[in-house]
């Protein structure tokens, strides 16, 4: 961090707060991204709201508008080196450009507010914004240039393309506009689902250690491998296989992996026998709905929903996924407290 002036005119910010940044990423910010890629510290992984300075910018370097979260910050100022340019942060309270413009904090106010607390105007002479294109939907434009005299341009969905972008004089192809979401993009967002379950899933463990002590059929390795794979199955299967499994509902998918899951385990496990009907229709009923449940929370990640279309999803499934959870739930502990194994 440092004060500097930014342009030939002696006088023009020399009590403007500048930041400088790098566009080459530390052993700590890649240790950072990994902890965050796993849900440990992902809360309050930011950066202070302000201008940066990334390489040697002048009057004239064009200005890119981002999130203060430190991941997006991050994967932005990697993908430019050997540009000159400023950074625009703006405090979206560690949220990320696509989940801060649905939420606000992305939005038209934070901006105009951002460029005069930096005093923008004094650092360079043109008036030009480069905003991502997912951030689009909290902006007015003209509300921006009526109050601060910068126009808003917006430029390519990935970082990637930003230099090619400004290169071509902030024209921006069929293909930068496209966002594509492939296997590899859900890949990296499935360590942290797959982190919240599984300390979610301590508890109920700790819960079957105790009702062990009790239970005519204790808790085992099946019930573990069965209950195991309907929560990947709804964290990272139907995640990396999205658009190939039927139905359009997240929760609907998960279900129906879970389901297949279950069918296909509880018939090696050799529980469609005689004796075994509350285990097996309780799984039934359970473990498709763990599935489902898991992976409706990937709406929130996904470029495949909107938030009117996830709310309406939740309350269409939301009962549905409780009520066979708890239905399924209750007839597993009656074949394990009271049934037992059959003779």
């Amino acid at each position: 961090m440092n004060n500097c002036c930014c342009s030939s005119n002696s006088d023009c910010c020399s009590s403007i707060e500048i930041l400088t940044a790098s566009t080459v990423l530390t052993t700590k910010d890649i240790l950072g991204t990994c902890k965050v890629r796993l849900g440990i510290g992902r809360m309050d992984y930011k950066v202070k709201p302000g201008i940066y300075a990334l390489g040697t910018p002048n009057s004239e370097s064009p200005v890119l508008v981002s999130a203060n979260y430190k991941l997006t910050f991050d994967a932005l100022r990697s993908k430019l080196s050997r540009l000159d340019c400023w950074l625009l942060i703006l405090d979206t309270k560690g949220v990320n450009v696509w989940c801060a413009a649905g939420k606000g904090t992305f939005g038209t106010n934070e901006l105009i507010n951002r460029i005069k607390q930096t005093g923008l105007e004094k650092i360079v002479t043109h008036r030009k914004l480069i905003l991502p294109q997912l951030g689009a939907s909290s902006m007015k434009p003209h509300e921006v240039l009526r109050k601060t005299g910068f126009s808003i341009v917006y430029g390519p969905v990935y970082a990637n393309d930003i230099k090619e972008f400004i290169a071509a004089g902030f024209h921006a192809t069929k293909e930068m506009r496209a966002v594509k979401f492939t296997i590899l993009d859900r890949l990296v967002l499935t360590p942290v689902e797959l982190v919240a379950a599984a300390r979610k899933s301590l508890l109920v463990f700790g819960v079957l250690f105790l009702l062990n002590l009790f239970a005519a059929r204790p808790f085992g390795l099946y019930d573990f491998v069965l209950y195991t794979g309907a929560v990947i199955l709804g964290t990272v299967i139907t995640p990396l296989l999205l658009p190939w499994i039927p139905c359009r509902a997240f929760s609907l998918k998960g279900w129906l992996l879970g389901f297949l899951w279950t069918v296909m385990a509880l018939w090696l496990f050799g529980c469609f026998t005689r004796g075994y009907a509350f285990l097996a229709i309780g799984y039934l009923l359970l473990l498709p709905a763990v599935s489902a449940w898991f992976a409706l929370n990937f709406t929130g990640s996904s470029t495949y929903t909107s938030p009117s279309g996830v709310l309406k999803e939740m309350k269409i499934t939301l009962p549905f996924i409780i009520d066979s959870s708890i239905l399924g739930a209750v007839l597993v502990l009656i074949q394990n407290m009271f049934i037992g194994t059959p003779p």
